[in-house]
């Protein structure tokens, strides 16, 4: 545990646990939402090719994890900490300029 602490700048154990909790609920999360969500675009479970469905609701995943991550960061009370991770995240894949967006236009810090 102290070395996730020191990695991720912070100083209590309960701030790491209710991070630890915060990945937790995220995942689970986006992977109950991302189902409801194809079915509401259009595209049912029973959609074939089968395999072509998996992919889709891999792919939806993704961006719904990064929202469900901030946002249930903001509820647990740590949304800078979630903040500086997806930016982190983002920067790394070439899609900083979303991060610098959100900062800008949305934050205005």
């Amino acid at each position: 545990m102290n070395r996730l602490k020191k990695r991720w700048n912070i100083s209590s154990n309960w701030q790491l646990v209710s991070i630890l909790i915060v990945f937790a609920i995220t995942g689970f999360s986006s992977l109950q939402l991302a189902k409801p969500f194809l079915s509401f675009i259009g595209i049912p479970e029973t959609f074939q090719p089968h395999w072509l469905y998996r992919i889709l609701r891999l792919v939806l995943i993704f961006p719904i994890y990064q929202i469900l991550l901030v946002f249930i960061g903001f509820i647990f009370g740590q949304f800078t900490f979630f903040w500086n991770f997806e930016k982190k995240m983002l920067i790394r894949m070439k899609l900083g300029f979303i991060a610098n967006f959100v900062d800008d236009k949305i934050l205005k810090k």
